[in-house]
């Protein structure tokens, strides 16, 4: 998983990393992807990490910021 790389050598915490791979698992079924070694995903994964460094917590609110800064939708949960 992409994101699990990015975040190897992170400073993020245990908590921390466990928002962002949800934000990033949530962000990945807006956007429809299923592939997980599609180059896009690897993203995706920058685009949540580079949200959470600005101090967004919510993993719903890092979810639809990425989303929207991506191009896409926000839809299902992400969508209220």
């Amino acid at each position: 998983m992409a994101i699990y790389r990015l975040l190897q050598n992170s400073p993020f915490g245990p908590e921390e990393i466990s928002r962002l791979v949800f934000a990033y698992e949530e962000s990945l079924k807006a956007l429809g992807l299923k592939d997980r070694s599609d180059p896009i995903t690897q993203m995706v994964a920058k685009k949540i990490i580079e949200i959470g460094q600005t101090g967004v917590r919510d993993p719903f609110q890092l979810a639809t910021l990425a989303v929207r800064k991506l191009g896409g939708k926000p839809t299902g949960s992400l969508a209220g």
